[in-house]
């Protein structure tokens, strides 16, 4: 994979795609030219309208009308870390609003350029730099696409990141750095804040910053966790050190039943605790038991796999099977985990339904053990006052010592399928179930990030603390060049039309 995959088609007449937010300043031919000169730079129509959008649910129902959200005035497309300082550099000069952009898999609309400006197309920077073997640290750049890494580390040097988020294919190294994001192996390899061990930043300035690598450090903050899940509003990464491991040579599985939700978070809690961390650690709801393994609609399916030194798995699925029995769960003789790990990344149902008018759309929180059933209970009873709700239903993806990642996922059919109708049920629903979710004790997110969609909620969240990342945010980009509208600053709140 070397380019991003386009989430849906658009509708309408042939390139006459508009713009459903359209940007309030047009970068000026003099500025254009500057950037021509630095790296190739495009402005072909085509080429602006795929750059603005991603995988934004709410995006691909405006796409089948034919808009795009908006058009930035040119993508730029570095080769290396100083075209990128140049490119900012310029950009800053002239208060240009910068965007970066590598697979645009997010579904939160992060990587949407909302005052147009420049993107910066990060997949030409891409590519293994160096590994030191010895250490287990990779230094990539932030364009590459999560199989071209996994494999040449496999294949060359018998080792694996172990970040496999559903968008591995589709998603780049800078992508998930930017997003804070989390793979669907996290139990056992960590999130990627816990895979990062350096990484190289051009800030608004243009100054190129290192931070690391190294494996702990007591000299002050740790800055270079402010770039971790920032979405690109305080730097452009331009490499990256991730911890590596060696590559498997031993793996097992399992599936259990439960006859309901909360005791199949008692035997995976019992597990995480008494230290157990399989890497695929997934409790299904009865609605997606049935829908996904076979259930019958009265139970609740937990899949476990795990992988890396034999003695340390088969431990681990012993404590697991241990914990299961403790929680009066079953044991299945049907291996139900291969399909998951052969079906687990398609988007093909998700395009249908669109197609069909309908809205489709995952929210995913993280709570602590004590309040999770509560977060599962209270967010599906308020989905469920949505007019035209089909489904809501949701699994644990992730677990750590003290809680979890609740995914839900909602279907809505709406009863007259135009933009404005779908527009508007659209921010009902998102409104509904976030608000549930942090009235019960959750967050805005676990690791789709925010965005535009969930940017209106972050001062409900956070409370005064948004005010520090405000002050952060300002110090660093003082005039607000980079993906302006994002992570709950003041544009954020004038997004929707």
């Amino acid at each position: 994979m070397t380019s991003p995959r386009r989430p849906i088609e658009f509708g309408g007449e042939p390139h006459r795609v508009a713009e459903r937010l359209p940007a309030p300043l047009l970068t000026p031919e003099s500025v254009v030219a500057e950037l021509r000169a630095v790296c190739p730079t495009s402005t072909d129509d085509d080429d602006r309208t795929e750059h603005g959008r991603d995988w934004w649910p709410l995006a691909m129902h405006w796409a089948l009308e034919g808009f795009t959200v908006t058009k930035p005035s040119a993508i730029c497309r570095p080769r290396n870390t100083e075209e990128v300082a140049a490119i900012v550099t310029i950009c800053e000069r002239n208060r240009v609003a910068v965007t970066t952009a590598g697979g645009r898999s997010g579904v939160s609309g992060a990587a949407i350029p909302l005052r147009g400006g420049v993107v910066i197309d990060t997949t030409d920077l891409a590519g293994i730099i160096s590994i030191d073997a010895l250490s287990g640290l990779v230094c990539v750049r932030p364009g590459t696409f999560g199989p071209n890494l996994e494999n040449e580390l496999r294949q060359k040097h018998g080792l694996t990141v172990g970040h496999f988020p559903q968008s591995f294919a589709i998603s780049t190294v800078g992508g998930w750095v930017a997003s804070h994001g989390s793979g669907q192996f996290s139990t056992r390899y960590g999130t990627i804040a816990d895979m990062v061990a350096g990484i190289e930043v051009v800030s608004a300035s243009g100054a190129v910053i290192t931070f690391g690598p190294h494996p702990a450090s007591s000299t002050g903050p740790d800055l270079m966790s402010l770039f971790i899940g920032s979405e690109g509003t305080l730097g452009v990464i331009t490499k990256i050190w991730l911890r590596c491991h060696p590559a498997p040579e031993y793996d097992s599985r399992a599936t259990f039943s439960f006859t309901n939700f909360n005791a199949g978070v008692g035997a995976m809690r019992e597990s995480i605790r008494r230290g157990a961390t399989p890497a695929v650690f997934r409790l299904y709801d009865e609605t997606e038991s049935a829908r996904s393994h076979g259930g019958d609609g009265s139970s609740c399916t937990l899949l476990v796999y795990d992988e890396g030194d034999r003695r340390i798995v088969e431990a681990t699925m012993e404590v697991v099977a241990d914990s299961v029995r403790h929680h009066r769960g079953t044991t299945h003789t049907e291996d139900r985990v291969a399909h998951w790990l052969e079906h687990r990344n398609d988007t093909e149902a998700l395009q249908a339904l669109t197609r069909r008018g309908y809205i489709v759309d995952t929210m995913e929180v993280a709570a602590s053990w004590s309040a999770l059933p509560q977060v599962a209970a209270t967010v599906k009873t308020a989905a469920k006052t949505v007019t035209g709700l089909r489904v809501a239903s949701c699994h644990q993806s992730h677990s750590y010592l003290d809680g979890g990642c609740l995914y839900f996922t909602f279907v809505v059919e709406p009863a007259n399928p135009t933009t404005a109708s779908i527009e508007q049920v659209y921010v009902d629903l998102w409104n509904i179930v976030q608000r549930a979710a942090l009235s019960a004790g959750a967050t805005v997110s676990h690791h789709h990030g925010v965005g535009i969609n969930r940017a209106r909620f972050l001062r409900e969240a956070l409370g005064p603390a948004l005010d520090t990342w405000r002050a952060v945010k300002h110090a660093l980009d003082p005039n607000d060049i980079l993906n302006p509208g994002k992570l709950g600053d003041d544009a954020s709140q004038t997004v929707w039309p």
